[in-house]
């Protein structure tokens, strides 16, 4: 494939070399460094060989033209390598040439002009130096690019990664005015990318005010497929989809869930982000928003484990506990609530209270409900006896060691003794026996020691 903008010349140039090879080809290689293999001529809408004349062409004057195509060294199939030794050998031919001549010349006597007596014997005159090249070489078509070039001017190609522009080197006229227009242009787009990032941000802040998108442009809402004018919808934040707003708010009202999934789907996808609060609490009403957020916390008690509901009577109060927190100041109603004996006994610990409670269970009908509940969950194993001071105790979460709150003994839970023996604490010769030689004290033990 030709790359390039032909290369025309008037034939009178060549008329010259009308007797003998198209010359023209090693011109062009030694003044602008373009391999032979890389010159395609043109004349009179047929190719030139080397070994063509410019007679053989039925050029006759000097109006006619040539051309000159430059082909990539790809298509060429020339590397670097061959070039640079087809140029070494053709130095070295040169120099060899050089070198027949002169002895030629030494061994013909009359070939030689005559000296004037006393003077002295011409030397022949040196082969100029080659000109230094200044510039690099496109790996692709062999053109010379100038220094500062960062692709070749021919074929686009980039510049050698490795090459460095000489310190010395000053460019030209054309070149300074190209590489002010360069720092120009990069200063430009510099300019315009920080213009769009900060016009992207302030729409980016602009949205985010916003409690609810809406969207750009008309669109045919996924579940009621009317058509939304621009500005009258609601675009989801997490998901990007968007439908009319009454659509959005009979989703939010008619969710049976702690949270609100995206009601978009189709045959093959369905969404599965969900709205954020804000954009629930602008599409519905105060009170349909005061009912959503009260059905939120219904779900989330009765969905966690370590839950406690308020025992005063209509009280909304409730709590997730830890293994650590015995008691549960509610600060709807005020009262305190006792997590062990899942009641409100005021001014009786644990102990006065379970007592009580079994007095009042012969008459009072509550305090009777309460004790057949502790009494089930001994039964079930949900509670236990302290081994000292027998009161009810019970095990909220964690590990299978407890504490009596009541007299402070350590207890195991799934042997249902004491952790240590009568010495107290480290003494192993009563108690559970739990981790002596490696065993551990019941099949079941989650680390009580």
């Amino acid at each position: 494939m030709c790359r390039g903008a032909p290369y025309a010349e008037s034939a009178c140039v060549h008329a010259a070399y009308s007797g003998g090879v198209f010359p023209r080809v090693h011109q062009i290689n030694r003044d602008y460094g373009f391999h032979p293999s890389l010159q395609c001529w043109i004349i009179g809408k047929r190719f030139v060989k080397d070994e063509d004349t410019l007679f053989s062409h039925n050029v006759t004057c000097d109006d006619d033209q040539a051309f000159l195509f430059i082909r990539s060294a790809h298509s060429a199939k020339l590397s670097r390598e061959q070039q640079k030794q087809e140029d070494q050998d053709r130095r070295i031919g040169g120099i060899i040439e050089n070198i027949e001549v002169l002895s030629r010349g030494a061994a013909d006597p009359g070939a030689r002009r005559k000296q004037p007596q006393g003077s002295p014997a011409r030397k022949p005159c040196p082969a100029p130096p080659p000109k230094p090249v200044v510039g690099w070489s496109c790996s692709q078509c062999t053109y010379m690019n100038k220094p500062t070039r960062p692709g070749c001017a021919m074929c686009s190609a980039a510049r050698p990664e490795n090459y460095k522009i000489p310190d010395i080197y000053q460019p030209d006229e054309e070149e300074t005015r190209r590489l002010q227009q360069e720092e120009l242009a990069s200063l430009q787009y510099q300019q315009s990318i920080l213009e769009e990032r900060e016009k992207n941000f302030l729409t980016l802040i602009e949205t985010d005010n916003q409690d609810l998108v809406s969207n750009t442009e008309e669109i045919s809402c996924p579940i009621c497929c009317e058509d939304i004018p621009a500005g009258q919808g609601a675009t989801l934040r997490e998901c990007l989809h968007s439908f009319c707003r009454e659509c959005v708010k009979l989703t939010i009202v008619n969710c049976v869930d702690a949270e609100v999934v995206c009601p978009y789907a189709d045959g093959e996808y369905s969404c599965n982000c969900t709205l954020q609060d804000r954009e629930i609490k602008t599409l519905l009403s105060p009170e349909e928003y005061q009912k959503f957020l009260e059905l939120r916390l219904n779900i989330a008690e009765t969905r966690s484990e370590n839950s406690y509901h308020c025992k005063t009577l209509d009280c909304p109060g409730w709590c997730i506990f830890e293994d650590d927190v015995n008691e549960f100041a509610c600060d709807i109603c005020n009262e305190t609530n006792c997590l062990l004996c899942k009641a409100i006994h005021k001014g009786m610990n644990c102990k006065e209270y379970q007592d009580d409670l079994r007095l009042r269970a012969e008459n009072d009908a509550a305090a009777k409900r309460t004790t057949e509940i502790l009494e089930m969950m001994l039964q079930n194993g949900e509670a236990m006896y302290c081994p000292k001071c027998k009161v009810i105790i019970q095990k909220k979460d964690g590990c299978d060691w407890i504490c009596c709150l009541m007299c402070k003994t350590e207890i195991c839970w799934v042997t249902k003794q004491a952790r240590w023996g009568p010495q107290g604490h480290g003494d192993v010769s009563g108690g559970c026996k739990c981790r002596i030689n490696s065993a551990p004290c019941h099949p079941n033990c989650q680390n009580c020691h």
